[in-house]
């Protein structure tokens, strides 16, 4: 277990002991987790303020395309990152039909792309257009793949529609889906250390970046109709013949009930806003330096105490 200052224990009792002095309800928040580091170790950050509230919290692994669902029935009551260029569709079909309300978004700004380590612009000449990496593809085969090059995705159910993309833009690759984001880290690491072509699917805010040169390939500019109108784009017959959004937001998602089952957890809620680089930083801590994600967000909150103490005091 992680180092904690005695002066940081005793401040959270004090504080604990003064904010769970009364909660609304007895009834578990039931927060989302799903397979990415930082979105775990965000949640249990959030999970640890209400539990210093006097709330009863349970976290829920759960899908990260079926969670919205789950959220607009109640049987979920929050996600903490919404990312817009994965979940958005999944996350607005949610809104539309009721019973999930968008509890705002996060000051990070994110992206969600094909990337490649720098080095392959060496082996790659005119990247990172789209058109020059599939005038590379060949170079990207792996012998499942063979002729075509692959393009290493992320787990299936974060549903990039890179396969549709891949067909629509008449792209010769072929779309593998990674089992989870750690095992997308070990080809770009066995790939970087061999100096080996590698085209992965990456995303930002993400402790990658630290770590890795790279670039994220540049497909025609999106637009919303790209995945709805077959005349948008340079397919006319096809839709996804564009890239995912290059600026997209990163919102928290929550059950309607919430505000009034556990008005002060859900003021909190709304005031909790991360950066790219705090995001950046949770990953970091379970990622590269090996920390459970509990463990995790109890270092985090140790060291930016006075952040969390401000988004649950400006909420009472």
């Amino acid at each position: 277990m992680p180092y904690r200052s005695r002066a940081f224990c005793v401040g959270v009792l004090a504080f604990a002991a003064q904010a769970a002095q009364a909660v609304e309800s007895t009834q578990p928040i039931r927060i989302a987790t799903h397979n990415w580091s930082s979105q775990v170790v965000m949640s249990h950050v959030v999970g640890e303020m209400f539990e210093k509230m006097g709330y009863v919290v349970e976290y829920v692994p759960i899908d990260s395309q079926a969670v919205y669902e789950a959220i607009r029935l109640g049987d979920v009551t929050l996600q903490m990152e919404v990312w817009e260029g994965a979940f958005a569709q999944s996350f607005e079909a949610a809104l539309a039909a009721g019973g999930i309300v968008d509890a705002g978004d996060h000051d990070a700004v994110t992206r969600e792309e094909w990337w490649y380590p720098r080095y392959v612009e060496d082996l790659c000449p005119g990247l990172p257009d789209w058109q020059a990496l599939n005038a590379c593809a060949e170079m990207f085969a792996t012998p499942e793949t063979a002729p075509k090059g692959r393009f290493l995705g992320g787990p299936v159910d974060w549903l990039k529609n890179d396969a549709q993309r891949v067909e629509a833009l008449g792209m010769d690759f072929v779309v593998v889906n990674a089992g989870s984001a750690s095992a997308l880290w070990a080809e770009l690491s066995a790939a970087s250390q061999r100096g080996e072509p590698i085209v992965l699917f990456n995303w930002t805010p993400n402790f990658i970046e630290a770590l890795y040169d790279g670039a994220f390939v540049e497909f025609p500019p999106f637009e919303a109709a790209c995945l709805t109108d077959p005349s948008w784009g340079p397919n006319p017959e096809m839709t996804y013949d564009c890239g995912n959004p290059a600026d997209g937001y990163l919102k928290k998602a929550a059950w309607e009930g919430m505000s009034e089952e556990w008005p002060a957890a859900f003021g909190v809620l709304e005031r909790i806003s991360f950066t790219n680089a705090q995001i950046a930083e949770l990953a970091k801590l379970v990622d590269i330096e090996g920390l459970d994600h509990d463990e995790a967000a109890l270092q985090w909150m140790e060291e930016n105490e006075a952040l969390w103490r401000s988004w649950m005091e400006s909420a009472s």
